[in-house]
């Protein structure tokens, strides 16, 4: 099993990538196999609207000028997916919304191919706009059919300069759950699905 992340910060060690590796560390103890990606500060066009993901139905967006395809591919090869994301006015940051707006849409159009993986969203913020920033994520979640577990709060960490994250006692335990949470469903998706196919 692998869980993907894709960092929407353009801070490679900022508190968006703390709270990340906070998740991944549940994970990896439970033998999950960990990756994360840097969005943040890559180029990345936003939709267009041109449907053609639609029309070709090949798994790709039509835009190929940019990361997104590469995205897309490490999306359905992996069983769950953090997209993590530093507020910038109460939302997420631009790459992360384009990623959202096309992803998704590629998504839908090939048949809801990220259905039933599992997804989480991880929010760095300095002091407003975190919830509006999850619910973002989520919102691309669950249009895809995509399940996602919970933690004791929502999932984010307060933090202004790079790793100040590390103070926020409440925000890593929050991380901390939601990758224990994480790590358990992906364990009882995967057996389920190992035990159907071998009836």
């Amino acid at each position: 099993m692998k869980v993907l992340a894709i960092n929407g910060s353009s801070r490679k060690k900022g508190n968006t990538a703390m709270l990340i590796n906070t998740v991944f560390a549940e994970l990896q103890k439970e033998g999950i196999e960990t990756e994360q990606v840097q969005l943040g500060g890559k180029k990345l066009h936003g939709c267009t609207a041109c449907l053609k993901c639609f029309e070709n139905q090949n798994k790709r967006c039509a835009i190929d000028k940019d990361i997104l395809n590469v995205m897309v591919t490490k999306m359905v090869e992996a069983d769950g997916i953090i997209i993590g994301s530093p507020t910038y006015f109460a939302n997420v940051t631009s790459e992360v919304k384009a990623l959202i707006d096309r992803a998704g849409m590629v998504a839908i159009a090939n048949g809801y191919m990220l259905k039933r993986k599992v997804g989480a969203a991880v929010v760095a913020v300095r002091r407003a706009g975190a919830t509006a920033a999850f619910d973002a994520i989520n919102k691309l979640y669950f249009i895809n059919q995509v399940i996602v577990p919970g933690s004791v709060y929502w999932n984010l960490g307060l933090g202004l300069e790079e790793q100040d994250v590390q103070n926020d006692e409440e925000g890593l335990n929050t991380m901390k759950i939601l990758g224990e949470n994480m790590a358990w469903l992906l364990k009882k998706i995967n057996a389920y699905n190992y035990a159907d196919a071998v009836e």
